[in-house]
């Protein structure tokens, strides 16, 4: 697989909808994740990014313009011991709950399925890390519906250990803008990581569409200790 430019992936796409970044520094000492949302009306315009504890959550920038809050105002981020999850969706906390109970990543997505947002069928992405001990390893998740099909729901878990200084894997909801918006396909996309923690965000905020970007999540873990730094960007300020 060959490795792509984030930034150029972004430019190229007026509406990768919501992304989910993970990896590692070029200098190897930080696990990095970043989380990204678009929206084309303007109940999906209307959110912000806010700090909750060890994560973080949507909220409605005005809330006297939040019409529907189910698909949109959740946790994407949480934390569960040495596990950073990571999602666009209140799949965190399906995933947060069932591991806190012994079970797996994969198991607990098992009870959960892309969006029902007719005719998208938005697919659900998640993400976890895992840190301890000098140690780190991610996996990633797509649940998908089959071409459309409501149906039929397509699962796909990828999991990389000891990942290499430098790289990551990308995953997005959507292919590109269009009606209905037509879900990712593949696998995660493998992506260059450099850069400080400022200049990794600055990178992705700068090459999201202007119209389209809302919000983003970035977040550097030292491998070493589990201490983390953490950015947000809101459009809406």
């Amino acid at each position: 697989m060959n490795m792509l430019s984030l930034e150029t992936e972004l430019k190229g796409n007026s509406y990768p909808g919501r992304g989910i970044v993970i990896g590692k520094s070029k200098d190897g000492k930080y696990a990095v994740t970043a989380y990204f949302i678009m929206g084309r009306s303007e109940n999906s315009r209307n959110r912000i990014f806010v700090e909750d504890g060890e994560g973080i959550r949507t909220q409605a920038f005005d809330p006297s313009k939040l019409s529907d809050p189910s698909l949109i105002i959740y946790a994407p981020v949480r934390v569960l011991g040495n596990k950073t999850i990571v999602t666009n969706g209140d799949q965190t906390d399906t995933i947060y709950e069932l591991m806190d109970k012994q079970q797996t990543f994969e198991q607990s997505l098992r009870t959960r399925e892309f969006e029902p947002d007719a005719p998208n069928y938005t697919p659900r992405i998640s993400g976890i890390m895992h840190v301890e001990h000098g140690n780190y390893n991610y996996a990633m998740s797509i649940l998908k519906s089959n071409h459309g099909n409501p149906e039929s729901c397509n699962r796909y878990t990828f999991a990389y250990e000891n990942p290499t200084a430098g790289e990551g894997h990308f995953i997005h909801t959507y292919m590109e803008d269009g009606n209905p918006l037509p879900s990712f396909e593949g696998e995660p996309k493998l992506v260059e990581v450099e850069g400080t923690i400022d200049e990794f965000a600055g990178k992705i905020w700068d090459s999201l569409n202007e119209d389209n970007k809302v919000s983003l999540f970035v977040r550097y873990i030292e491998i070493e200790t589990g201490n983390y730094e953490t950015r947000i960007i809101n459009k809406n300020q």
